[in-house]
C-alpha cells in the first residue's frame, strides 16, 4: 500500500510542500493529497489591492497541480482526529473523510476579531479572498456617492498600513483615516517611520495615534475615552488567529492554537504531523518564533519538506535556515519600505524607501506566485524510493530533533 500525504491547505506554504514532495518522492511508494476549500491560488499578500479594485491573478489550483500526479479535493476541512489519522472534510457532495499516514497543516491564519464587539457584524477584513471581494463591492458602492465616503482602516501593522495606502491610491475619491494604536509605525527605524508620515500625507490618509477601538457599530467605531469616529467601511486589520482546528484535534498547541513543532516541523506530540507557515509555531535561529509571513512560510515549507523526505527514505535531514531579516511594506504601487531587522528582530537604523523598495517587494511577489505556480520546476528528475520502514524510530521517540 502507498504512504498517503495529506497536505492541508494550498497557500504559499501548502502549495509549495505539496508540488515538491510529489515530484522527489516515488509515485511507486507515495501519493499525495491537497485539500482545499477554494479553487484558486489565492495571492494573500495581495489581497489588500483586489479590494482596492485592482485585477490581481488567481491561477486554478487544477493547473498549478496538473501533471504532478497530485489529487485535489476542494473541500473545507472541519475536524482532524490524530488517534484515528483521518480528516474530516466538508464539500457540495456531504464531504467525508481522509485518511492519512504523513500529514501536512498548513491552513494558515485569518482575521482576528480580538473579542471586540461588532466586528464580526460591521467590519471588514482582508485575511480571505471573499471577505476582501466583499469590501471591494463596498468600496465601489462608496464611490458612487457624491461627496465619497469614509474608510477607517484599523491597526497600523504591515496589513494595517498597506490597506489604508493601497485604498487611499486607488480611490482618491475616499476619505481614508489609519487608526494606530501607538505611534504611527513605531516598530520602524525613525527614518522609515518620516517616510511614512509623508506618504500618509501625500495620499490624503488622516492618522489617528495612540487610539484604541472598544466596539464597531454600522456607521461609527467607538473609542474608550467615548470618541465617536464616522466610518462608512471600517476595515479591520489588528490582527490575525490561527484556525481552531488544530487545538480541537488533541494536538498540542499555544495558547493562541499554533501547532507546537520541533526544529523540523514535526508536531512535538504526534510524529507523523508537520506544520508550515502561519499554523506553525516556529522558533528561528535567534531564538523567536517566527513570525506570520510569507517569509517565515518559505522557511517553514522548505523545512517540512526535507524532513519528509529525508524521514521517509531514510536520508540526513538537513536544517532550513529559520531566518526574518526584513519587513517588505508596500505604500501604494509606486511607494514603499524595505526595513531590515536584527537579530533582535529590531529595526536596523538604515532602510530603504521610495519606488526601489516598491520593485523590491512586486518582485518578491511576482517571484512567489511564479514559485507556487511551477512548484516543480528545476526540481531533480529522480524520484526516491521510501525506505523499507520509513522512520521506524518516529513512536519511540516523539518530537525528536534531528
Amino acid at each position: 500500500m502507498k504512504h498517503h500525504i495529506v497536505v492541508l491547505g494550498a497557500g504559499y506554504a501548502g502549495a509549495f510542500v505539496a508540488g515538491n514532495l510529489a515530484r522527489r518522492l516515488s509515485p511507486a511508494d507515495t501519493e499525495v493529497t491537497v485539500v482545499n476549500a477554494e479553487p484558486d491560488f489565492v495571492q494573500r499578500l495581495r489581497l489588500h489591492q483586489l479590494a482596492a479594485g485592482q485585477k490581481i491573478e488567481a491561477p486554478k489550483l487544477a493547473a498549478v497541480f496538473a501533471g504532478t500526479g497530485i489529487r485535489l479535493r476542494l473541500a473545507r476541512v472541519t475536524a482532524v482526529d490524530p488517534e484515528r489519522q483521518v480528516v474530516a472534510v466538508a464539500d457540495a457532495d456531504g464531504g467525508g473523510e481522509i485518511g492519512y499516514d504523513t500529514l501536512v497543516y498548513a491552513l494558515g491564519s485569518r482575521g482576528d476579531d480580538c473579542g471586540v464587539p461588532g466586528v464580526v457584524e460591521h467590519a471588514f477584513d482582508i485575511a480571505a479572498r471573499p471577505s476582501a471581494l466583499r469590501l471591494r463591492e463596498r468600496l465601489d458602492s462608496l464611490g458612487t456617492r457624491r461627496g465619497g465616503g469614509r474608510v477607517l482602516v484599523v491597526g497600523d501593522g504591515l496589513t494595517g498600513i498597506e490597506s489604508a495606502t493601497e485604498i487611499a491610491e486607488s480611490r482618491p475619491g475616499l476619505s481614508v483615516t489609519l487608526v494606530a494604536r501607538g505611534e504611527l509605525g513605531a516598530r520602524l527605524s525613525a527614518g522609515a517611520r518620516s517616510h511614512l508620515r509623508r506618504a500618509c500625507d501625500r495620499l490624503g490618509i488622516t492618522v489617528l495615534e495612540h487610539t484604541s477601538v472598544e466596539a464597531v457599530e454600522a456607521t461609527r467605531v467607538l473609542c474608550p475615552d467615548g470618541t465617536a469616529v464616522a466610518s462608512d467601511a471600517t476595515v479591520w486589520t489588528a490582527g490575525f488567529a490561527v484556525n481552531p482546528i488544530a487545538a480541537a484535534s488533541g494536538l498540542e498547541v499555544t495558547e493562541s492554537g499554533q501547532i507546537i513543532v520541533d526544529r523540523t516541523m514535526r508536531s512535538v506530540s504526534h510524529p507523523n504531523v508537520y506544520a508550515a507557515g502561519d499554523s506553525a509555531y516556529a522558533i528561528g535561529d535567534n531564538g523567536r518564533p517566527l513570525p506570520m509571513s510569507c517569509a517565515s512560510a518559505g522557511h517553514t515549507s522548505k523545512q517540512v519538506i526535507e524532513a519528509i523526505i529525508g524521514r521517509l527514505t531514510g536520508r540526513k535531514i538537513a536544517n532550513v535556515k529559520m531566518t526574518y531579516t526584513a519587513n517588505h511594506i508596500s505604500l501604494g504601487r509606486q511607494d514603499g519600505i524595505l526595513q531590515a531587522v536584527d537579530d533582535e528582530a529590531q529595526a536596523k537604523p538604515k532602510y530603504v524607501g521610495g519606488r526601489k523598495a516598491a520593485r523590491i517587494k512586486s518582485g518578491i511577489l511576482t517571484m512567489s506566485l511564479w514559485a507556487t505556480s511551477h512548484p516543480t520546476f528545476g526540481l531533480p528528475k529522480r524520484k526516491h524510493r521510501l525506505a523499507s520502514v520509513p522512520d521506524a524510530s518516529a513512536k519511540k521517540t516523539l518530537g525528536a530533533a534531528v
